[in-house]
């Protein structure tokens, strides 16, 4: 299996530090609001990730974080006259809401920045007596100068980086070098604070996530996973306070996503073309926007439109009707031992299988795996008939739900009874089968096209007929 790493840029064999166990860190939402479309993509994308690796039989931590505390939430807070508690604890139970719907596995680990203030602190202090940080009136900041390395993620120059800083932002004379970054900031009126050796005050944002991932996973840890954004500063910085507080490389792999873009424009409130998870679930089963996310490699910029979310409605469409076709199949199948013929096939059916696999393993290429599933539905397709044995159909579907459970797809049983025209529908093809029976002809193919123009498809077998939409 090949991981591209962000901080050699290349492909690379993927060795866990322990045989048969991954440590996985991934970096979660700030709580001030519902999840939008571009935090849904590194929930999708690195829960695949997780679910691979699952298939290929590996013990993983999984470990997402909640950033509880932050000037947004401190804002919408004092917006609503609550609290900065009221407010996480909202949105985070609407973030589980909005991964729940997308198939998101939970996390083994779901730790929350205000739980680990007594660790930011410890680990804090021991950067201060480690010469990498230094405090000025109740401000503690991290000394990238005292970090050689400093820069090697992003591969950016520390140099050029200081001169660029000292031209873009408000001079901060406290600090030794314009590039030094908080660790700790004293509190102002309003604010939740904490008490510290260096006074109230609370946590800057990129110690918590070092914190966070050393406590849950350990001082190295296998991946860290998160948005291209958050390349630099942010896991930048997280490198360079974790390496130098534990003498000890911090993560061996890291994996990051591209941008989402919507109508090819960069996603902005400001723009006007700002979605949350939660408005394009209005429009669109969550299965959909999963679907859609997936359709992209993961490192690519993806473009959010209706018209692709249509296109991937109608893809998944096709691939959910193959399932229920399949257990159609199995629950009618009067006969239950394979054919020879049956038995030739199933050998054929492995090589789906293997295309699948060489996509995931080729830096979970999930395009690619999304195009075996669909060869995979077409084989099926071919193959089922009224003659089918149940044992076949039953093998067949076995393949297909190890696949797009892989990819978090067609999980969550669906009934008919749910789809509200299913009374109207049933009625119509009983009345059918009565036209067919009285050899009325026209009468029957009159109801096919209405069938057909509300979407509905429908099948004869001799075990019945079988209706499905698309």
């Amino acid at each position: 299996m090949k991981l591209y790493n962000t901080l050699t840029r290349k492909k690379e064999e993927f060795i866990p530090m322990e045989e048969g166990k991954v440590k996985m860190y991934v970096c979660g939402p700030t709580v001030y609001n519902f999840i939008h479309i571009g935090n849904a993509r590194p929930y999708v994308v690195f829960d695949t990730v997780r679910r691979y690796f699952e298939y290929k039989g590996y013990d993983v931590t999984y470990v997402q974080n909640f950033t509880d505390v932050d000037d947004k939430i401190i804002k919408k807070a004092n917006e609503e006259n609550t609290t900065m508690d009221v407010i996480s604890n909202r949105y985070i139970e609407e973030a589980f809401k909005d991964a729940d719907g997308l198939n998101v596995k939970r996390a083994t680990f779901h730790p929350r920045v205000t739980q680990e203030i007594e660790n930011i602190i410890k680990m804090i202090s021991e950067l201060i007596e480690k010469d990498y940080a230094y405090e000025d009136n109740g401000t503690v900041y991290f000394d990238t100068k005292a970090f050689n390395e400093y820069g090697k993620l992003s591969k950016k120059n520390l140099d050029e980086l200081i001169a660029g800083a000292s031209e873009r932002v408000q001079q901060d004379d406290a600090k030794k070098n314009s590039t030094d970054f908080v660790l700790w900031k004293p509190q102002k009126p309003g604010e939740p604070k904490w008490s510290s050796p260096w006074g109230d005050g609370r946590p800057g944002w990129h110690i918590e996530c070092s914190v966070m991932a050393k406590k849950y996973l350990g001082e190295t840890i296998d991946i860290h996973a998160g948005g291209e954004d958050l390349i630099f500063p942010h896991h930048e910085n997280e490198i360079a306070q974790s390496e130098c507080c534990n003498g000890k490389t911090f993560a061996r792999y890291w994996l990051h996503n591209g941008f989402i873009t919507v109508d090819n424009e960069k996603m902005s409130k400001s723009a006007g073309n700002f979605f949350t998870v939660r408005d394009i679930a209005a429009h669109f089963p969550y299965e959909v926007i999963r679907f859609f996310i997936l359709n992209g490699h993961y490192r690519m910029p993806i473009n959010f439109s209706d018209e692709l979310m249509k296109s991937c409605q109608n893809g998944l469409e096709r691939i959910k009707n193959c399932k229920n076709s399949l257990i159609y199949y199995i629950e009618n199948a009067k006969t239950v031992d394979m054919t020879s013929d049956e038995q030739k096939q199933l050998e054929e059916i492995d090589k789906f299988r293997v295309q699948f696999e060489t996509a995931m393993d080729d830096d979970f290429n999930t395009a690619d795996a999304i195009t075996a599933v669909y060869e995979l539905v077409r084989f099926i397709n071919k193959s089922i008939t009224d003659e089918v044995s149940k044992t076949f159909a039953e093998k067949e579907l076995e393949m297909f739900n190890k696949l797009t459970a892989v990819l978090g797809l067609l999980e969550k049983e669906e009934e008919k009874e749910e789809d509200p025209d299913t009374a109207i529908i049933e009625e119509l093809i009983a009345k059918r089968a009565e036209a067919k029976k009285n050899k009325d002809f026209a009468t029957a193919d009159a109801i096919r096209d209405e069938l057909s123009s509300m979407g509905i498809t429908i099948k004869d077998t001799r075990q019945g007929v079988q209706w499905f939409r698309g």
